[in-house]
């Protein structure tokens, strides 16, 4: 007569044991599910947790009549973290800091450049290597207008990727009071792809995403080239991934650290509210004198 008593106390015992692996579950069809897995894609989970952004690849010149040069090496480095933030309005997000690094190599050696000899005036030019202090940024489940955040991601089978591109076009920081007359808009693009398992991002874990990176940049000559209005531009395509552990970034960054950069080892404080810096605006305060460069000599 109780023969049903152990199916139900399996069947109970089965549910139990599954519930709590859907609850662990980020619903990507809710803006609160798309600023979690965001959030564990930038960083991780825990506030104030570090993780270490790591690419390389080659840059190249482009110019009309003449084959593209392998101009230099790069090693990319981001490191950052994530603090909870809640905005009366928009909701609870996350606030991202970070510092940022990518240094220009020999093609030939892959050793840092200390000073580069331009190919089409012979002059020989100090590279400024860029280091961008702070990079951040705010993000939440509704924009400032009310719009609900949607996940622009892409699934295909058991991955996802997530591409972005960044038309960037605005007024020089190097340029005068005329652009607007003759001139002097920075033109560039950038164009990122993410990507990883979504097993692995929309199951909560304490820790966050495991993600692959691609980023390509299209711009103006580096201003440290002195290209003096020559025809042209440069372009960036490299590639690597999200480190959760400092050893494992590469060799060649941890030394350009330890050596010259020595506030890249960890992220800003939460609370940074100082303004974003570009490479542009780093070369302007070098050549004004309120940033110095690391000495390589």
């Amino acid at each position: 007569m109780r023969s049903w008593v152990p199916a139900l106390a399996a069947s109970l015992s089965a549910l139990a044991a599954t519930a709590p692996a859907e609850a662990q579950r980020i619903d990507l069809a809710t803006p609160e599910g798309v600023i979690e897995a965001q959030r564990r894609i930038w960083c991780t989970e825990r506030d104030n947790e570090p993780v270490y952004w790591n690419w390389r690849g080659d840059v190249y010149s482009r110019r009309d009549g003449e084959r593209d040069r392998l101009l230099f090496k790069v090693e990319g480095l981001n490191v950052r973290t994530c603090v909870a933030v809640t905005d009366p309005e928009r909701g609870q997000g996350f606030r991202s800091v970070s510092r940022e690094l990518l240094i220009y190599l020999d093609p030939a050696t892959g050793e840092p450049l200390s000073q580069w000899t331009n190919p089409w005036t012979d002059e020989t030019v100090d590279v400024l290597h860029v280091a961008n202090d702070p990079v951040n940024g705010d993000f939440y489940p509704r924009g400032r207008d009310g719009t609900p955040t949607t996940w622009r991601g892409h699934s295909v089978g058991a991955s996802w990727y997530l591409t972005t591109t960044v038309p960037l076009f605005y007024p020089n920081p190097l340029g005068g009071a005329y652009q607007p007359e003759v001139g002097g808009i920075y033109h560039a693009t950038e164009m990122f792809n993410f990507m990883g398992d979504m097993d692995n991002l929309t199951r909560r874990n304490g820790r966050g995403a495991e993600v692959d990176v691609g980023w390509v940049r299209i711009s103006d000559w580096l201003p440290w080239m002195r290209m003096s209005g020559r025809d042209g531009m440069i372009y960036m395509h490299t590639a690597g991934r999200k480190l959760m552990r400092w050893e494992d970034v590469s060799e060649v960054l941890r030394n350009e650290v330890a050596t010259h950069y020595p506030a890249y080892r960890n992220p800003p404080p939460g609370d940074d509210a100082r303004p974003n810096v570009t490479s542009w605006m780093y070369y302007r305060a070098v050549r004004e004198g309120t940033e110095t460069p690391p000495d390589r000599d």
